[in-house]
């Protein structure tokens, strides 16, 4: 181990001791920090997904999802930026927070309307806690809306470049099994998608997804264009009916016939849409590591108790 590393190593296990957490988390948080470490141990792996707050006032809450979460012991915890790059403060406490409980934090990091100033900001306050982990993305623009004629960053490709020269941080990016909704074909977005490996991406979460077959087409096709970093496939439980139609226009996400009929048969009823929509992701998770999908990134909608329903279901397959 290298003087650095050594000294990257001792500055941890302090700031583990200082919170008075055990040898056995210790321990966790050290060996595992780098999630491009964590996916490649061949086991299967469950991650979350929470948001933080559009304002101040609502950071204890999500400070106490984030617990919740935590709880649970997934693999990481990622935490989103918000529309514009808004919430990136509450971004960096709450990756704080998910590796204050031995949890690998994945901060999320859009740069769409950002300048190198703010990026690299951001970038040393990341480096100056210890999280390791980016997930890089241009980020969406506000709608209604044009792309800002003055953008210092245009593709996430561009953010990622200017991560990798920054420091020691495992990148990752998005990906989509049906496509970008801006890209003009699904072979082009694959391209787009070797150009974002190339330039230091080390993994790839998916859009969320609810008909396996186009995720294995996808990943094949991903195959065939000679990317082969770890693919985290990303599944949304969906417990309100109403949300979903806008989160698919927004995405490009089809819903399968079938699912679409549960959606219209019980979104009227919340318990029976919650308890439907868990069901159904359970069922696709089965699915995905039966033909060994290993890598699971549950998008939360900063719901713990979602999350810990699926993960019961699942228990002994997890392991």
């Amino acid at each position: 181990m290298g003087q650095s590393n050594l000294t990257t190593w001792f500055k941890r296990l302090y700031t583990q001791f200082k919170n008075n957490l055990n040898l056995k988390t210790i321990y966790n948080v050290v060996k595992y920090m780098k999630i491009s470490d964590i996916l490649n141990t061949g086991k299967v792996t469950v991650s979350c997904e929470l948001f933080p707050p559009k304002h101040g006032s609502g950071l204890s809450d999500a400070q106490n999802i984030v617990r919740e979460t935590a709880a649970l012991r997934p693999s990481f915890i990622s935490i989103t930026y918000g529309a514009g790059g808004g919430t990136s403060s509450h971004t960096v406490k709450l990756a704080n927070e998910a590796q204050k409980y031995g949890i690998p934090a994945l901060a999320h990091l859009t740069c769409v309307s950002s300048d190198s100033q703010t990026i690299k900001e951001v970038l040393s306050k990341l480096a100056a806690d210890n999280i390791e982990n980016i997930l890089a993305l241009r980020g969406d623009i506000p709608e209604g809306h044009l792309f800002p004629t003055n953008a210092h960053y245009h593709h996430a490709c561009d953010l990622m470049k200017e991560i990798q020269s920054a420091g020691n941080f495992c990148i990752g990016g998005a990906c989509y099994p049906e496509g970008h909704p801006e890209s003009e074909s699904i072979e082009k977005d694959i391209e787009s998608l070797k150009i974002k490996v190339d330039c230091g991406c080390q993994f790839l979460t998916t859009q969320m997804f609810f008909d396996n077959n186009i995720l294995y087409n996808f990943l094949y096709r991903l195959l065939h264009h000679k990317i082969d970093v770890p693919v985290i496939a990303g599944i949304m439980p969906v417990t309100d009916g109403r949300q979903i139609a806008r989160i698919c226009k927004l995405s490009g996400t089809v819903l399968p016939q079938h699912f679409r009929s549960i959606v219209d048969k019980f979104s009227s009823n919340t318990a029976a849409m919650n308890q439907a929509g868990i069901a159904y992701a359970t069922e696709q998770i089965i699915d995905l590591i039966a033909n060994d999908v290993r890598n699971i990134h549950i998008y939360t909608m900063n719901k713990p108790d979602i999350a810990k329903k699926i993960m019961n279901n699942l228990s002994e397959i997890f392991k």
